[in-house]
């Protein structure tokens, strides 16, 4: 594959010209074009000179461990099997989407763009939590308001998150099937109501005539222990059963502990005045990652937007999600905080769906997800409009949404001074995009990725992928850069200068 190849290229140019000279060639060149630095402090100057052209910064500690295949796969089989499956007991229950299967092990596969962890053990967990950290700190130190990136498979064994998240698919699929019942299939997610009388078996007390879906994922919040969590209802026999057939006392602290990291972690971003992002993952884990942030957002959000969810709009699922996360914080009163995102796993979804047999999740086509990602966007941002307590980056490299955002800020009165909607590109890509934003006075970021050249490799090798698409759609760019070099030199201003007073 390419990856293959490209670490093979990296491999023999390390060897031929010696560990030093070969990170100062990377630093020179691809590792210089799309990472900050090697830490912190490295980072600070680039991150001092994108703000003064209004151009803030989303830390991102980008180093990967450089694992086989073969080792992935390992690790990953061994952290997604339960104590239950181990012991070969009968899981015919279980949904197929939310087991671990062996060719799609390597969670990297038909991955560019977005770094992946594997569970080693707790201790490892805990590492990557101090990273984590320490890359929150950094972002409150270099910028104000800045923002940090996390992944929650770095925090836990990923077992929990996809048992949690068959169980929450299980609890909105019963949902829709006693609103079937009903009369009310057909709507969209936040019109359907129940009637509470054929209810009565699932819920010991009454809050009303009707309930909606929001208050129905309330069913599981009451629980004391974690692995109550994970229980789903029977429909044929009405009666809630236990996921898998038993949880050991070391399972039960491991999904404590996971729950534990992310609080410290949102600790210590509002702490610090740092906006924590919770990158989104594969639909597997997604449910869950989503659910969890969002309860996060429910603690830490009251005041003012800490926690920021990520969605993934290339999901067909999408819109119904954002609409009930915004409702939810419309209800009780806390600030709605999202990323918007096209989608970094579609090849491997496609892939995974089309050969263990369960429907796509991932939209048809290109245009459809464009549709479903301004549908999104054009619903958060008529909430901020109404009452000012949403906030939204766009997460974007497409000129055309980008435009579309600031006519809709135009439409509805939002100012940038306001900070409500953001802006976000990567490191070394879409410069025409994100510098004239900053310039104008529109909060925008760069998402920054450092960390040591040789343990970066395995995220370069994936951009370096990314980017071969990427590139052939860059002669837009090479035209605006020429047309201002010629600028430049008819005017005499070879240098440019930003504006003192922009930044941010």
């Amino acid at each position: 594959s390419y990856l293959k190849w490209y670490k093979k290229l990296m491999d023999i140019s390390k060897f031929l010209l010696g560990k030093k000279a070969f990170e100062q060639f990377m630093k020179l060149t691809f590792y210089g074009q799309f990472v900050a630095g090697e830490d912190h402090k490295s980072i600070k100057s680039l991150i001092q000179k994108n703000r003064a052209f209004g151009v803030g910064s989303v830390l991102d500690y980008s180093v990967e461990e450089d694992l086989t295949q073969e080792d992935a796969v390992t690790k990953e089989m061994d952290s997604c099997v339960s104590a239950t499956e181990k012991e070969g007991m009968s899981m015919d229950h279980r949904e197929k989407q939310y087991k671990a299967h062996q060719q799609f092990g390597d969670r990297r596969g038909g991955v560019t763009g977005a770094r992946t962890y594997f569970y080693s053990d707790e201790a490892k967990c805990d590492q990557h939590m101090e990273t984590f950290l320490k890359c929150i700190k950094a972002s409150g130190g270099s910028s104000v308001d800045g923002f940090s990136a996390i992944k929650m498979t770095a925090l836990g064994r990923p077992q929990f998150l996809l048992q949690f998240s068959e169980v929450l698919v299980k609890w909105r699929r019963f949902f829709s099937f006693l609103a079937a019942q009903q009369g009310r299939d057909g709507m969209e997610a936040l019109e359907q109501r129940l009637e509470l009388q054929p209810l009565q078996v699932y819920r010991t007390h009454r809050v009303g005539e009707t309930i909606d879906r929001l208050d129905w994922n309330s069913l599981i919040d009451d629980r004391i222990k974690i692995s109550d969590l994970l229980v789903v209802p029977n429909l044929e026999t009405g009666q809630l059963e236990p996921l898998l057939n038993k949880f050991t006392e070391e399972e039960e602290k491991q999904m404590k502990r996971m729950l534990q990291r992310l609080d410290v972690l949102a600790n210590h971003a509002e702490e610090h005045s740092v906006r924590l992002m919770v990158d989104a993952e594969q639909t597997y884990f997604q449910p869950a990652i989503s659910t969890l942030t969002v309860e996060m957002q429910r603690i830490y959000n009251r005041g003012k937007p800490v926690i920021f969810n990520t969605y993934q709009c290339y999901l067909k699922e999408a819109y119904d999600i954002v609409t009930m996360d915004v409702e939810l914080s419309r209800r009780e009163g806390w600030f709605f905080g999202a990323k918007l995102v096209r989608g970094a796993y579609m090849y491997q979804e496609r892939s995974r769906a089309e050969e263990i047999g369960y429907e796509d999740p991932i939209n048809p086509d290109y245009e459809t997800t464009n549709i479903m990602y301004h549908k999104c966007l054009d619903y958060i941002l008529d909430e901020i409009g109404l009452n000012r307590n949403a906030n939204v980056m766009v997460a974007s490299h497409n000129e055309d949404t980008v435009k579309h955002t600031l006519r809709r800020m135009n439409e509805l009165g939002l100012t940038p001074t306001e900070n409500k909607v953001y802006f976000g590109q990567l490191l070394g890509m879409c410069d025409q995009i994100s510098f004239p934003l900053g310039q104008a006075g529109f909060p925008v970021y760069k998402y920054v990725p450092y960390g040591p050249v040789n343990e970066v490799i395995p995220y370069l090798s994936r951009r370096a992928q990314e980017n071969r698409g990427f590139m052939k759609g860059s002669q837009r760019e090479r035209e605006l850069l020429w047309k201002e070099l010629k600028r430049r030199l008819a005017s005499g201003q070879v240098f440019y200068r930003p504006s003192p007073e922009l930044g941010l």
